[in-house]
């Protein structure tokens, strides 16, 4: 085999293996093209089809990323998944994809897809923010510009009004069954998605709404799910990296650890692939499978990337081998999140967390703390909210939780004078230019907590009613501020106890 040749144009070698045999029809339409997709779901998808068969082909839609959607078109749709660990080699090529299309102009063609009644399946990796979810009511954000104008009729610009109007097609035009499937990192993710589909129908005119939620009520599913991979960004190194391993050119490799995790509820109206034969679980505690791994994970996560950052490291791993890191991150998992929660019958919470200690540690995948960091406004509320309200209303104060949002707002939203170094001011948030707003606005710590709190609309109004908490938020941005995020963590650990 040639060293030039191109990803699709070849053969790929023995050490690569290539999850492609027949190409089966469309039976997914899969909105959210992004690494963790091409990691997680698109790989179980093709296992499963490579094991028991069935027309399960994925057409992949992105609502921004035209650049990935062409450069996967020019490779006949096949790309490298490739394990970052010490001690592995292992690439994976799926070769379940049918098209990668993108930008509104392919909005129409993506819902006649969605409409054919071959379809089964609309699968979502959109992050958080893409729900379009209202801090005040937990529900739609019915007054966001972009909601209004996919209510007006216009091309859908959002994940929920593009999926109103594909299955709107589909009822008047076959009625057929189909299943929507978040795997994003949602509490309660299917519900959630289910909520926001009908209160967008719910706005619509009285007129389109009754055969509509007659054909939901009957005829779409959304089951609940939990996706558990850390998948990063492709930067350069991993271009190299898989031309080394693979003796072919991809302009579009997937590092990923290879640790993998799916929990779902088995409630597909129209079928499935054999998910199930392939690894993933299918059970009725997805709720238990979620909170774990929102708050041990995501919310750990969160910790590690924000102090890491303050504390000028760029990758997780720095973070978390850093000691007065590490220690308030096992303190906020044993004392603040892991009493919060009820862990899934059969798996340990011991064993989940030293399997997170080995994943945080992998130098190989190394992580970025800015990645984990971006997009804290619409992560952060999911990832800690129910646990810092239950633990106050047992009378602890969850000091690592509340420092958490501290180091997030010194990262992302600085207050004139501090600089948070590099790593933190590369990190991305969609509420970034509103939170800069309220730091130039602000003469001190607390008075940035009280705005964003009282003005940000991000945290919900239980959060924001917590003055204690707020206060104690603003102590730890003050420290961060003028001595830096060591003596802010100390204070924190030496404060962090469980209520007795």
């Amino acid at each position: 085999m040639s060293q030039d040749s191109e990803l699709g144009k070849t053969t790929a070698p023995n050490s690569a293996l290539i999850i492609k045999g027949i190409q089966p029809k469309t039976g997914i339409v899969h909105l959210g093209l992004g690494n963790f997709h091409r990691a997680h779901l698109a790989v179980y998808t093709a296992n499963a089809v490579a094991k028991s068969g069935g027309d399960w082909g994925i057409y992949a839609y992105s609502f921004r990323n035209h650049s990935l959607a062409d450069a996967l078109t020019e490779q006949d749709l096949l790309y490298s998944v490739i394990d970052f660990a010490p001690n592995t080699e292992a690439v994976v090529i799926p070769g379940i994809h049918t098209a990668a299309v993108a930008g509104i102009e392919a909005c129409t063609a993506v819902i006649s897809q969605i409409a054919n009644a071959t379809t089964k399946i609309i699968s979502i990796t959109v992050t958080e923010a893409g729900y379009s979810i209202s801090p005040t009511t937990g529900g739609l954000d019915l007054a966001a510009q972009d909601i209004q104008s996919d209510l007006a009729g216009n091309t859908p610009k959002t994940l929920i009004g593009l999926i109103v109007r594909a299955l709107q097609l589909r009822l008047t035009t076959n009625g057929a069954p189909i299943t929507v499937l978040s795997c994003d990192n949602l509490s309660k993710n299917g519900d959630r998605t289910k909520r926001q589909v009908l209160e967008f129908i719910q706005a619509l005119p009285a007129n389109e709404q009754e055969p509509f939620l007659a054909y939901l009520r009957s005829s779409v599913t959304f089951p609940n799910s939990m996706v558990d991979r850390i998948v990063p960004g492709t930067e350069p190194r991993h271009l190299q990296l898989a031309q080394d391993r693979l003796g072919v050119h991809d302009s579009s490799p997937v590092p990923a650890e290879p640790f993998t995790m799916w929990a779902l509820e088995d409630d597909f109206i129209a079928g499935r692939p054999a998910w199930d034969e392939v690894g993933a679980i299918f059970t009725t505690q997805v709720m238990q499978f979620e909170i774990m791994k929102l708050r041990l994970l995501n919310g750990a996560h969160s910790l590690l990337a924000y102090f890491g950052a303050l504390d000028n490291k760029e990758t997780i791993p720095d973070s978390f081998f850093q000691p007065f890191i590490q220690g308030a991150l096992k303190a906020a998992l044993y004392d603040e999140y892991l009493p919060t929660l009820v862990m899934p019958e059969g798996l340990s919470a011991q064993t989940y967390i030293d399997q997170l200690f080995s994943r945080w540690s992998n130098t190989v995948l190394a992580d970025k703390t800015n990645r984990v960091g971006s997009d804290g406004s619409t992560k952060l509320p999911q990832r800690l909210t129910e646990s810092v309200i239950e633990l106050i209303s047992r009378g602890q104060m969850p000091e690592l939780l509340a420092l958490t949002i501290s180091a997030w707002l010194a990262c992302i939203a600085p207050i004139s004078g501090f600089n948070p170094g590099p790593y933190a001011n590369s990190m991305k948030d969609p509420a970034q230019p509103k939170l800069m707003g309220f730091a130039a606005r602000s003469s001190g710590a607390t008075e940035m907590v009280n705005l964003v709190f009282d003005e940000g609309n991000i945290f919900s109004p239980e959060l924001a009613r917590l003055s204690e908490f707020k206060s104690r938020i603003a102590e730890y941005l003050e420290i961060i501020i003028s001595s830096g995020i060591e003596l802010a963590v100390t204070t924190a650990n030496a404060r962090s106890k469980p209520a007795n």
